[in-house]
C-alpha cells in the first residue's frame, strides 16, 4: 500500500527481498522505474528481475562524469507511514530539520555517546527507531543489529556484544522478563546503562522488573508520534545512583491542582525546542494537547501542498490526546480524542476493526474496546453478536473441513482479519 501511495521511482532491496521485485513487476507500480540490489545477485536474478545493482551504478557514474544530485522539495528527508489520527495508514512527510532536531534532543537528555553500544530492537522503518538511530550515528556509537526483536536474540546480543543502550515499547519489555524468567538466567544485563521506553507507559510491575533485569540502566520514558518525528516529552522512571537512598522518581497518576483530581499518566516535560500547549473545553483543565515547532512534520504525502502551511513552526499540531499541564510542567494523558487502544506499540482503532469484523458472514455486530493490560498497554477486545444459526467454538479445526454447520472461533476470527490486512490482527481478543 506504501508504494502505490508514494508512487516511487526506484525501488531498492537486498537479497531478503527479492519476491518485492516480482510483486512489482509488470503495472502493479506503474511509476516504478528502476530496481536496485545492495546485495550481489546473480546474473540470472538481475536477468530476471531487469535488476541494477550498486557496482552498475558506480560504473555509470564513473563513465559518464559526475552525477546530478536534486533534493526532495520542501527539504523532505522522509515519508513514514503511520496509522495516524484517522485509522488508516498515511505517509507523514518528515524534514531534514526535525529529523536533526529530534536526534539531538534524545543525545541532550537521555545522554547517548561514542562510548555506547546501540541495540537496534526497533525497525528503522518506525521513527522511533530511525531518530534514534541517527542520534547513536551522530555521537559516532556501536550499532549492533539482529534480524528482528525476539527477546532471545536481544538477550543474546546484550550479552555477546555488552550493549548500552536500547529502546524498547511495553511488550518488548514484558517479552525480555518473561524470557529471564523462563531460562531463569541473567547474563550481561549489567552493561545496559540507559533504556528509552516509548509506544505506551510502562506499568509499575513492569518499571520494577525492569529494573532488577536492568539494575545499572537509567530508563526513560517518551511520548511522541511519527507526525513529529518521535518523542515530544521525557521523564525518568528509575535512576540507579538514587536506589540505595529509596528515593523514587515514580509519579502519582494524580494531580493536586485540579479540583476533580483529574487521573491520567505522567509523561514528563516537553524537550526544550518542542512546544505544547492545552486546548481547554469548559471547565475541566484537561483537553486537546497540541504541539508546533522545527520538530512538526511538513504534512501528509496526500494532503495538497499548497494547502498545507507555508510555515510549519508556526502552525498548531492537534496530536488526538487529552491532557494536562501540572504545576511543575509535567504533561499528562488523560485519554485520546478519537478512541484509538494502543496496544503492543500499535495503534489500533475500534471502528477500523468492527468494520472488518463485521465483513464475515457470521458477524451480525460487534464492538470493540481496550482494557489496560500490564504487557501490551492496552488489551484489544471485541464482543461478537453471531448471526443466526452460527455458533461460537474454541476449535478452529471444525471450521477448516467440509460441514454443514457454521462455527466461528478467536483463530477463524483473526485469519480473516489477516487476510483483510488489519493492522494488529494478532492482538484481537474475543
Amino acid at each position: 500500500m506504501a508504494m502505490v501511495t508514494i508512487r516511487p521511482k526506484m525501488l531498492v532491496t537486498d537479497e531478503s527481498c527479492y519476491y518485492w521485485h516480482s510483486a512489482a513487476q509488470g503495472d502493479a507500480i506503474p511509476s516504478l522505474r528502476w530496481h536496485v540490489s545492495l546485495s550481489s545477485p546473480s546474473l540470472d536474478i538481475i536477468n530476471k528481475y531487469n535488476m541494477l545493482t550498486a557496482e552498475m551504478l558506480v560504473e555509470e557514474s564513473v563513465i559518464y562524469g559526475s552525477m546530478n544530485y536534486s533534493f526532495a522539495p520542501e527539504g523532505a528527508v522522509i515519508i513514514c507511514f503511520t496509522s495516524g489520527t484517522t485509522g488508516r495508514p498515511k505517509g507523514v512527510v518528515i524534514s531534514h530539520t526535525a529529523l536533526i532536531v529530534q536526534s539531538l534532543a534524545k543525545v541532550a537528555i537521555v545522554g547517548y555517546s561514542e562510548d555506547d553500544v546501540y541495540l537496534h530492537t526497533a525497525p528503522l522503518c518506525h521513527i522511533g527507531g530511525l531518530s534514534s538511530a541517527m542520534a547513536m550515528l551522530m555521537v559516532g556509537a556501536c550499532h549492533a543489529f539482529i534480524p528482528k526483536f525476539e527477546a532471545t536474540l536481544a538477550l543474546e546480543a546484550i550479552e555477546q556484544h555488552h550493549v548500552t543502550s536500547l529502546i524498547t515499547v511495553p511488550a518488548m519489555m514484558a517479552d525480555l522478563i518473561s524470557s529471564v524468567r523462563l531460562k531463569r538466567i541473567q547474563k550481561g544485563c549489567d552493561s545496559v546503562k540507559k533504556i528509552l521506553n516509548g509506544g505506551g507507559g510502562l506499568s509499575d510491575n513492569l518499571i520494577k522488573d525492569a529494573t532488577r533485569l536492568f539494575p545499572r540502566a537509567k530508563l526513560f520514558s517518551a511520548y511522541g508520534m511519527t507526525e513529529t518525528c518521535s518523542s515530544l516529552t521525557f521523564t525518568t522512571l528509575f535512576e540507579p545512583m538514587l536506589e540505595a537512598s529509596g528515593t523514587s522518581l515514580q509519579l502519582l497518576a494524580i494531580t493536586s491542582s485540579s479540583p476533580v483530581k483529574a487521573r491520567g499518566v505522567c509523561v514528563g516535560k516537553p524537550a526544550p525546542h518542542v512546544e505544547i500547549k492545552i486546548c481547554v473545553d469548559g471547565s475541566y483543565n484537561a483537553g486537546r494537547i497540541l504541539t508546533r515547532g522545527p520538530h512538526v512534520m511538513l504534512r501528509y504525502w496526500d494532503q495538497i501542498p499548497e494547502k498545507a502551511s507555508n510555515s510549519v513552526e508556526e502552525t498548531w499540531l492537534d496530536t488526538g490526546d487529552i491532557g494536562f499541564i501540572d504545576d511543575h510542567g509535567n504533561l499528562w494523558l488523560v485519554g485520546r480524542t478519537n478512541g484509538r487502544i494502543k496496544s503492543g506499540g500499535e495503534n489500533i482503532y475500534p471502528e477500523e476493526v468492527e468494520a472488518v469484523l463485521i465483513q464475515h458472514p457470521g458477524v451480525l455486530s460487534s464492538v470493540v474496546v481496550g482494557i489496560p493490560d500490564p504487557r501490551l498497554t492496552e488489551l484489544v477486545v471485541s464482543c461478537i453478536r453471531l448471526r443466526e444459526n452460527w455458533q461460537w467454538s474454541d476449535d478452529s479445526f471444525k471450521y477448516s473441513v467440509p460441514s454443514n454447520e457454521l462455527f466461528l472461533s478467536s483463530t477463524i476470527l483473526r485469519l480473516h482479519c489477516r487476510e483483510k490486512n488489519l493492522t494488529g490482527y494478532a492482538l484481537l481478543n474475543f
